[in-house]
């Protein structure tokens, strides 16, 4: 994945509402050397946000997230060579804003977050990562695969989703913000039962 933009060339938080007010800061020049301390920063900051969602440590998540976060997961689709796009107008798995990133973690700890309970078992995979400097110097661009496998219960059949990352990750204090993250399936079907978890 080289930039998270539609077909057309525009960022996909622009395609949506609860994007309209996140950051649009892109990246600039070439991929940061490995050994560049802002590099070595992101890599750490993605190692240990899998870590939290793996031991689904959902409150100490939410405080890693930039109160205009958008989070964004588009629909793929199969088209032609030239086609122009590779996502669904409109359509997401996830489409979420800090708010609702909220509601979806207050509600794993009522009774009512059927779809985990008992919890799956998850392990993220976080891997090909490069950062990209940005117009802003409080702010780096990541990109990263992520490899999800969730397990759940004893019988069914487990899920595994591969896809690629966009973040963009703002400087807060001493540590890192996700301010906006775009999530670029490699699968138009998702083989899972549902999608009551994070990438």
């Amino acid at each position: 994945m080289t930039t998270a933009t539609t077909g057309n060339g525009g960022p996909y938080s622009a395609q949506s509402p609860l994007g309209a007010h996140a950051s649009t800061v892109q990246r600039t020049g070439r991929a940061l050397p490995f050994s560049d301390e802002r590099h070595l920063q992101a890599h750490q900051w993605l190692v240990e946000e899998a870590y939290i969602l793996d031991a689904q440590h959902y409150d100490e998540w939410l405080a890693l997230i930039a109160d205009d976060i958008h989070y964004i997961m588009p629909v793929r689709v199969t088209t032609a060579v030239g086609a122009g796009y590779d996502s669904a107008p409109g359509m997401a798995h996830f489409d979420e804003n800090k708010y609702s990133l909220g509601r979806r973690v207050a509600r794993f700890q009522t009774e009512h977050a059927w779809t985990e309970d008992p919890p799956s078992r998850l392990r993220h995979h976080i891997t090909n990562v490069r950062t990209f400097a940005t117009g802003d110097p409080d702010c780096l661009i990541a990109d990263s695969g992520v490899l999800l496998y969730r397990s759940r219960g004893d019988v069914r059949e487990p899920a595994v989703i591969s896809a690629g990352r966009e973040d963009l990750l703002r400087r807060d204090g001493d540590g890192w913000q996700l301010a906006r993250r775009t999530i670029l399936a490699d699968d138009s079907v998702l083989r899972t039962q549902n999608l009551a978890i994070f990438l």
